[in-house]
């Protein structure tokens, strides 16, 4: 009898401390993400290298390329958020061009505004010397959520695995301690904001790097309104006329100015 009632008091503590915990845990509501995009361009250039006729030439250009230029090119970027709003934005910095390896890819092109709740979206997309102001809706993306975790920028990760554009393989890691549904460029979609991304076949990982927990007010949240109105089949459009004749680069700069 003795033994019982022991046990229903360990029990009664373990409750209390468990309600306590979540009580006192704290959810990050508003704040700024910064994050860092990595390209790997030795495997980039090496998988043009493989597509292009002329093999040696780009070889030699390959080579000469890896003498003057690290392996990962880094880009930054920040994600202001607040309740179910969103704005990504890539922090200008004096990056040296890729020169005869200037892929779309290998640059940030978009500044996103977007709003969960409301399922809208507005991107100011740079495509070569033209802006394009994109309002639409956001990107379904029917993710595989798994049970694989990962810890960045000190919060606890959940995987989630996903095929965009019938052919683009993301894998994601997401945070419920941050109940905001966002993440770098356009991945969304997920029960909590989005920390890390990764394109593997495109060899391009976003990860964040810090997460500044502060109030975020409207008028930092304001949508971009520079650029040629469109919606994505417009864009989507537009594109393939001006990439029809450029073969397998023309396909890549597609994919990455609609990514």
């Amino acid at each position: 009898m003795k033994m019982k009632i022991y046990q229903i008091i360990i029990a009664c503590l373990f409750l209390g401390s468990q309600a306590s915990f979540a009580q006192n845990a704290r959810f990050t509501t508003q704040g700024v993400i910064e994050y860092e995009k990595k390209i790997n361009m030795y495997a980039l250039i090496k998988d043009q290298v493989k597509k292009n006729a002329d093999r040696s030439y780009y070889a030699q250009a390959f080579e000469d390329y890896q003498k003057k230029n690290p392996q990962f090119k880094v880009l930054k970027s920040t994600l202001k958020f607040s309740k179910d709003q969103t704005l990504f934005t890539p922090i200008e910095e004096d990056v040296v061009g890729n020169g005869f390896f200037d892929f779309a890819s290998s640059d940030q092109n978009n500044i996103i505004s977007t709003n969960a709740a409301a399922g809208t979206s507005v991107a100011q997309k740079k495509v070569f010397e033209q802006t394009y102001l994109l309002k639409d809706s956001t990107r379904k993306i029917n993710w595989k959520i798994t049970n694989e975790m990962r810890n960045i920028a000190g919060y606890d990760c959940r995987r989630a695995n996903a095929l965009i554009m019938d052919s683009i393989y993301v894998v994601a890691f997401y945070t419920e301690e941050i109940p905001v549904s966002g993440g770098p460029e356009t991945f969304s979609g997920l029960p909590g904001m989005i920390l890390g991304v990764a394109l593997p076949y495109e060899h391009i990982t976003w990860f964040a790097t810090s997460v500044l927990d502060q109030p975020v007010t409207d008028d930092k949240l304001k949508a971009p309104i520079k650029g040629k109105p469109v919606d994505t089949k417009q864009l989507t459009n537009i594109l393939k006329a001006a990439t029809k004749d450029w073969g397998e680069w023309g396909q890549d700069a597609l994919k990455a100015f609609l990514l």
